[in-house]
Order: C-alpha cells, then structure tokens, then sequence
C-alpha cells in the first residue's frame, strides 16, 4: 500500500518591513515625539567635571556640563555645554535659548537621537545623529580656552581636545552649534 502523503508544513507569512524612518525622526530607534519627557539629572550630575578636576587632566582645558534637554513636544532636541563651577535653572535656560518651555530629555530620546546612556552625554554623541536634529549651545567662555574637556561618550574618562580640532569636528558632524552667554 502507498504510503500517505504529508502536506508541507505551511511556512507563516513574512512580517511587513519597518517603516522607513522619516527625514529629521529618530528612524524609530526611540519614542514617538509626542513621548513625555522627564526632568532630573540622574547620574549625570555625579560624573560631570568633577573627576577631571581632581585628577589634573585636562590641563589648560575646564570640564564643563552637557545637559541634554529637549522642547515640551519633543520635536526639537539640544545639548547646553557649561562651566561646571556654574549651574543653570532650567527656566533661565529657556529665556536665555528662546526655544520655548524645555524639559530635560528621557533615557529613550538620549539613546534615540545620540545613541547615549545617561551620565555619559557629550558634544562626541553627535556623531550618533546623522540627522542632525540635536542642535548645541556652548557657554562662550568655551572660546577662551585653548583645550576643551568632555567625556568620549562613556563616564569613565575623559578627553582633552584642542578647542580648533573640536570645532573641526563640530563642522564634520555637521549638527547646528552656536556660543551663547549662559550666566
């Protein structure tokens, strides 16, 4: 007797492919940008400028605090660059950026658009957005100092950087930057 045939195992269908991400979106890596923000420092605050300082790295350079904010729609995003002798209110920082009501960005939108854990922000996660879609304000007394100091994109050290390779890289990146009095 003829043995019974089997039917083939019916394979499921394919998942349809990911949207393609919109020019200036997060190619869905984060949060949609109506996602809530959320304030705080977190780890931030603990690992910023300080380390630096009492090493002696960085001679001839300041640390200086990356604070990684973004509007209250969460369609614009930014990095402030300061002084870490100094500290900003986020209130002033609005009036001083005329952006409108800010709020410090989430864990997500920081992985989202620099690719970024916090505590580890700098000006070098830029190079993760190549959308350019985070703009940077550096306090301007950025420009009186021959070396600038920040974190390689990860807490556990720090690079100094003469102040013309650093704007070298800013035009390489290609993100929008300005100086702006902060204090």
């Amino acid at each position: 007797t003829p043995s019974p045939q089997r039917e083939a195992p019916q394979t499921p269908p394919h998942p349809p492919p990911p949207p393609r991400a919109r020019p200036g979106r997060c190619s869905g890596r984060g949060p949609p940008p109506h996602a809530p923000l959320h304030g705080g420092w977190g780890p931030q605050g603990a690992h910023t400028g300080e380390a630096p300082r009492k090493s002696g790295q960085g001679a001839g350079s300041n640390p200086y605090k990356i604070l990684f904010s973004g509007t209250q729609r969460g369609d614009r995003h930014y990095l402030v660059a300061f002084d870490c002798e100094q500290s900003l209110a986020i209130h002033d920082l609005e009036h001083r950026l005329h952006q409108g009501k800010l709020s410090f960005a989430s864990e997500l939108r920081m992985a989202c658009w620099l690719g970024l854990q916090p505590g580890s922000v700098s000006p070098f996660g830029l190079i993760n957005d190549p959308a350019n879609h985070v703009h940077l304000f550096l306090d301007a007394q950025l420009q009186h100092y021959p070396a600038l100091s920040f974190h390689p994109n990860d807490n556990r050290a720090t690079v100094v950087i003469p102040r013309e390779e650093f704007l070298r890289y800013l035009t390489e990146v290609g993100n929008s930057y300005e100086f702006l009095e902060l204090y």
